[in-house]
């Protein structure tokens, strides 16, 4: 028994006995004397109990009031146990705010989480899920609560996969609407589930592109191999006269040379998915760009086309000029290549409200269906893959063109109607373009500017 309480026992105690000897001392209760300070006891205990009552539901009712209430003023022992009780709930409300805080934290990091996460019971029901387990099951984080998960989630997959309870290998839904859906499981507690969602549908795709493109270099270079194969084979096994033997070392350095360009290329996209982005520190300057790239379309048209180019313009871009050079080949290769005689080619530069710059090759060749546009920059894709073969293409121009943009924080934009024509666009970003002139485009050999190329309807 603590101190409090003997002193609380002693007061009691004595009240009792005094309150006898105080009966017992007077005259009018000489023949009832000891019945009557019992009965002066009990009321006085009576009354220190009433007393301890009222004090206990005081303190109950601040117990249970708001934080704001102060608690009883109280003396003696009541007074130390209100501020023993006071200093405990104090100390517990603390403790419980702690650890609401902590619990928020950890819930929003679990929303902050790019993978779902899906809290299950014994019973299989939804006990919590983030908005990303939402997203990646089209559930809602509050009506779907309690909802035993496989009336939710039907797919044969995912329902198999929850009744084996395996927790040592994921499994990918893939659904109804294109995405693929890695889900793996975790047990804990008493029956109690982890179901963690990733959407791992870009990875899928870049597998598939992955697949694809190891299946179309095995293809581009088998081809060429065959045929060198066999000419070897020719000029080991026939007895070929001079003609003849010419003929064929003309097609094997052809063949040769088409392996070489499908390495080259192959090589180049490497390089420009392997590099870090170019410093915007290095200038080079456009027109002389632009004056290299027509020497060597000049060349490659060889009088078979109507070339347009821009007069000076007095633009410096910065970035890697070999990668703007590559580029630019590769748009005007592809408009000589798919543009018949006479026909006509344009390279033009316009300086963007923006600040930027874009770079059109403008062709009046037989154009591109819409449905090939989105996928025209994949590699090794081609609109009409024999008549690329023939002209000497590898199918992987366009990708480079589409990198070198990308690194250079610009992008490639293509238009094109069947019959009329294509416009391929090379957008340079501002912060890449110091210094212009407001260009003019003029007409290969001659003095004066043409009337410019009337494209889709518009004039480019």
């Amino acid at each position: 028994m603590t101190r409090s309480r003997w002193f609380r026992a002693l007061a009691v105690l004595g009240v009792v006995v005094g309150a006898v000897a105080v009966a017992i001392s007077l005259p009018w209760v000489n023949d009832h004397g000891v019945l009557v300070a019992i009965a002066t006891a009990l009321l006085v205990a009576l009354g220190l109990g009433a007393l301890d009552a009222w004090r206990t539901q005081r303190l109950l009712a601040w117990l249970r009031s708001p934080r704001s209430l102060a608690p009883p003023a109280e003396e003696g022992a009541w007074g130390d146990l209100t501020y023993r009780i006071e200093r405990l709930v104090e100390t517990n409300r603390r403790e419980l705010k702690r650890e609401q805080s902590r619990l928020a934290e950890f819930l929003q990091a679990i929303e902050a989480s790019p993978n779902g996460v899906l809290l299950l019971d014994a019973n299989e029901q939804i006990a919590w899920l983030n908005a990303q387990a939402g997203l990646h099951f089209q559930l809602h984080p509050q009506r779907d609560l309690q909802q035993r998960i496989t009336n939710l989630i039907r797919h044969p997959a995912f329902v198999q996969h929850l009744q084996s309870r395996n927790t040592q290998q994921a499994v990918t839904l893939a659904l109804h609407d294109g995405r693929s859906i890695a889900v793996m499981l975790r047990t804990y507690g008493e029956g109690a589930m982890l179901l963690l969602s990733q959407d791992v549908s870009e990875r899928e795709r870049n597998d598939a592109m992955r697949r694809d493109f190891v299946a179309n270099v095995s293809h581009e270079i088998r081809t060429p191999l065959a045929a060198l194969s066999g000419f070897v084979e020719s000029l080991t096994t026939l007895r070929l006269d001079g003609a003849e033997r010419d003929r064929v070392l003309e097609l094997m350095r052809q063949q040769s040379m088409r392996m070489q360009a499908l390495v080259d290329d192959l090589l180049t996209l490497a390089r420009l998915e392997g590099s870090p982005r170019p410093s915007p520190d290095t200038w080079f300057s456009l027109d002389e760009l632009i004056g290299l790239v027509i020497s060597e379309v000049v060349g490659l048209s060889a009088g078979r086309h109507q070339l347009h180019w821009p007069g000076p313009t007095g633009l410096e871009l910065a970035g890697i000029e070999s990668e703007m050079h590559s580029a630019l080949t590769n748009l005007l290769s592809n408009a000589v290549r798919y543009t018949a005689e006479r026909g006509q080619i344009a390279l033009g530069v316009e300086q963007l409200p923006d600040g930027g710059v874009a770079l059109h090759v403008t062709d009046t060749g037989s154009g591109i269906a819409a449905e090939h546009l989105p996928r025209l920059t994949e590699r090794f894709y081609r609109v009409d893959g024999s008549r690329s073969r023939a002209t000497g293409g590898t199918g992987l121009g366009l990708s480079i063109v589409k990198h070198v943009c990308q690194r250079h924080g610009g992008e490639l934009r293509v238009e094109s109607e069947v019959g009329v024509g294509s416009v391929f666009s090379l957008v340079w970003p501002a912060l890449r373009v110091r210094g212009g002139a407001e260009p003019a485009q003029l007409m290969l050999g001659e003095e004066s500017a043409p009337a410019p190329l009337a494209l889709f309807g518009r004039e480019r």
